[in-house]
């Protein structure tokens, strides 16, 4: 499990990644909003990162929403 640390204005969120290599998924969570997600190897793309921002814009603030969304995106691909 990788947890690292997004900082947007003066709000900073501990994200919480966990890859699974065997049934090829990946869950993300964000405790401090009470979110979290799970979701295949197969369901890279724009409709994950459109799911996330809706998913995420009912937690939080849509401009932080976004920049998360994109984080997290950077941040499971490098994995």
């Amino acid at each position: 499990m990788k947890i690292r640390n997004s900082i947007n204005g003066n709000k900073e969120r501990k994200v919480f990644i966990h890859e699974n290599k065997r049934e090829e998924s990946v869950l993300v969570a964000i405790p401090s909003l009470n979110w979290s997600i799970l979701f295949s190897y197969d369901e890279f793309g724009e409709g994950l990162a459109d799911k996330m921002k809706k998913t995420l814009g009912q937690k939080a603030d849509q401009e932080e929403a976004e920049e998360l969304v994109q984080r997290i995106l950077q941040w499971t691909r490098e994995m």
